[in-house]
């Protein structure tokens, strides 16, 4: 579906007060930016295919502990940013930084070890592997004890099964992962992000294809988990964005077109532009 169908004016007319449970940001971003080196950053990011400019000289900051989300209509540039910063596609030009350190170059295995997870916009488990097992999978590639060597399996369990629980899926671990719904599918996403303890947790729309409850239940989650992980949220659901957002990016043809609370997303005459075309 275009995701300027799920949008209207009334879409923009949301409450200035902040996601419950966190402070206002309006003005922190930049002192905090300011003030110290940002948990993740890109300069002059830029990714060409062909005669195609996904992005476009792209300079962003995230600050530690806070949750983004990048918004844009079909074509924006979004999934392709966030593969820029994953690894999964490398840079025409332009750097990204992770905690102060240069990843630019690093593969997706290797930003997963540095700390970042991702959730992908399509389904991606293994549908006749356990739920826990899953999670497992994804906890062993990165996780190690403090002694440096790789856990057991009973480690792994008992860290698959503290992610089961925080996205609720506790009763569904011995059940296969084909036999989940595609809710509690995208929730497996989740937990298996969130079983590589990663400092950065970005997810690629993942509220696509849910119910309204499905929905009102994954913005639960996001704001627990945000209270101990940084997020990257990339959404089509503004309803969503405007309710557990601390910051928005608003990503158009390839280039940042504006950056603020969801307050000043919400009056910037630009952004109504590249939405509603009014």
């Amino acid at each position: 579906m275009d995701p300027v169908a799920l949008l209207s004016p009334a879409d923009f007319a949301f409450s200035d007060a902040p996601p419950p449970g966190r402070e206002a940001s309006s003005g922190v971003a930049a002192a905090g930016e300011s003030a110290g080196v940002p948990l993740l950053g890109t300069e002059n990011l830029t990714c060409r295919f062909g005669g195609l400019t996904a992005v476009d000289n792209v300079s962003f900051a995230l600050r530690e502990g806070e949750v983004r989300a990048v918004i844009g209509p079909n074509g924006a540039g979004k999934t392709t940013f966030v593969s820029l910063l994953c690894g999964r596609i490398a840079p025409t030009s332009g750097t990204v930084h992770f905690r102060g350190k240069d990843v630019t170059k690093l593969p997706a295995h290797r930003k997963v070890q540095a700390g970042i997870a991702y959730t992908s916009q399509i389904t991606n488990v293994f549908g006749n592997l356990s739920v826990r097992n899953n999670v497992m999978l994804a906890a062993e590639s990165r996780l190690r004890n403090a002694q440096g060597r790789r856990l057991t399996s009973a480690e792994l369990a008992a860290k698959a099964d503290r992610a089961l629980e925080a996205v609720g899926l506790s009763s569904r671990m011995d059940e296969k992962a084909c036999e989940l719904a595609y809710g509690h599918q995208r929730l497996l996403e989740v937990a298996m992000g969130l079983a590589l303890e990663p400092a950065l947790l970005i997810l690629d729309e993942p509220t696509q294809g849910l119910s309204d409850p499905e929905i009102a239940d994954f913005c639960t989650l996001v704001r627990a988990i945000a209270a101990s992980k940084t997020i990257l949220l990339i959404e089509h659901n503004m309803p969503v964005v405007m309710q557990i957002a601390d910051r928005i990016t608003v990503l158009n043809r390839g280039q940042i077109l504006a950056e603020g609370t969801p307050a000043e997303i919400r009056g910037n005459h630009d952004v109504q532009v590249a939405y509603l075309g009014t």
